[in-house]
């Protein structure tokens, strides 16, 4: 039987199997003798190996050391060789999806409510307009982020009455003041 190059396979490697590389001579990890054990059944179930060769890849998976050697067990079957090099990137498919972004005016609305506190309720009145049209945009386009917009709008109402009250407080004490 031939190798890679035309020159026979040397002794006790199979001919599927590809001439080493460098990547290839890389510690193998139980996860990825996992992984390519689970392309042999796929492989398997499918008709692609006789029970004698699904055996004897079986018990050479379990046995490999290196990424080259599970490589060269999957090499010849649709799914290609599963051992991936180290930092290579994750496809898409796996990744995780991504939470939908929260409103930016609902964010905004809890900025500036969270900084009433700081600002002595300046920014009380912003709070509560951006909140409520926070509010209206999150239930025409279902975007997170109503609970931030509530957030900005019960700060921005406690700020605008904590003013109304101090005035009200300046009113009554500047009637009340006796006249001279």
């Amino acid at each position: 039987m031939a190798g890679q190059w035309g020159s026979p396979a040397p002794y006790g490697q199979q001919p599927w199997q590809p001439a080493p590389t460098p990547q290839s001579a890389m510690r193998a990890a139980h996860a990825d003798r996992e992984r390519t054990v689970d392309v042999l059944k796929a492989a398997f179930a499918e008709g692609r190996l006789t029970a004698a060769e699904y055996e004897h890849r079986m018990a050479t998976a379990h046995q490999a050391a290196t990424y080259g050697q599970l490589s060269a067990l999957v090499a010849d079957l649709p799914a290609g060789p599963v051992a991936a090099p180290f930092g290579a990137p994750v496809p898409a498919t796996f990744m995780p999806v991504a939470p939908p972004p929260r409103n930016g005016l609902a964010v905004a609305s809890a900025i500036l409510g969270g900084l009433c506190l700081v600002t002595g309720g300046a920014t009380g009145l912003p709070a509560v307009i951006t909140g409520h049209l926070a509010r209206a945009q999150i239930r025409r386009t279902r975007e997170p982020g109503d609970s931030l917009a509530l957030t900005g709008l019960i700060l921005g109402w406690l700020s605008l009455a904590g003013w109304v009250l101090f005035a009200l407080l300046v009113v009554l004490v500047a009637v009340a003041a006796p006249n001279p």
